[in-house]
This record gives structure tokens, sequence and C-alpha cells, in this order.
């Protein structure tokens, strides 16, 4: 009896572990992280507009040994920013990833990237229904995602 009483036990809590996770898997924008060009992958995040902006920092290297691992930073000194975007142009799919910060969060990131070739990096800083950008031309010496 107890080892039934176990399996249901077992059975109910991965069933409240994986509800959670089909729920924020439907937040995931597929159109957008699945394009194969940047304009296709900003009109997916909908995105129609940008304005560069000196109050965003990109921090990378201007020459990466290898584009399987290249780190990038972005710093944003924009007030209420919602969230930050990271594009890399000459992708296979350029929608890097997408942060998103609640409340009082410091908005800034970093991580780690590929880079199949030389291109810039664009990071979107959403605020409100603004977008704001700022680019960061990084050289690929070694291919990364091919």
């Amino acid at each position: 009896m107890q080892r039934r009483a176990f399996i249901k036990t077992l059975l109910a809590a991965t069933t409240l572990v994986l509800v959670p996770l089909r729920a924020l898997a439907g937040l995931w924008n597929a159109p957008a992280f699945q394009a194969t060009k940047l304009q296709e992958a900003l009109a997916g995040m909908q995105i129609h507009q940008l304005t560069a902006s000196s109050d965003i920092q990109v921090l990378a290297p201007d020459k990466a040994e290898n584009g399987a691992v290249v780190q990038i930073e972005v710093t944003s000194r924009i007030p209420n920013t919602e969230s930050i975007a990271i594009f890399v142009e000459h992708n296979p799919t350029p929608l890097i990833a997408n942060f998103v910060f609640s409340g009082s969060a410091d908005s800034f990131v970093i991580t780690r990237i590929k880079m199949a070739e030389t291109s810039d990096v664009l990071a979107v800083i959403k605020v409100g229904n603004q977008y704001f950008s700022a680019q960061k031309r990084v050289e690929v010496l070694e291919n990364g995602c091919g």
C-alpha cells in the first residue's frame, strides 16, 4: 500500500512541476526566435521603430577569437527599462535573447553568445511603447555557429 501512495504522490508532484513549464512555454515568442532575418525578428518582437541612444552601453570584444563563445554585456541607463533584447544580424537566427526586468531590477545583462560571422551586435531596450538601441561591431576570427 505504501508503494502506491508514494507513486501517487510522485505523479502529483511531477504534474505540479510540469504545469508551470507549459504555461511559460506559451510565453515564448516563437516567430521572433525562429526568424532568419533581422527585420523579421524585430517584427516578431513588435519593434517597428528604433531610436539610437547613448544611454545604452554594449560591451563586447572588437575581435572574437572564437565565435562559439563571445561575451556580451549590455547596460541601460534609461529609466524604467522593461527589457533588453540582443540581436546578431548575420546569425542563422538573429534574436539571441530577450531579458525581461521587473520593478527595481538593475537593467544590465552579461551573457555569452554564439556568432556565425563578423556582425553587429544590436541591443534593443524597451521602455513603455518605445524602443531604443545601440550596437557594437564584433569581428569573428573563427566560425562559431556552423
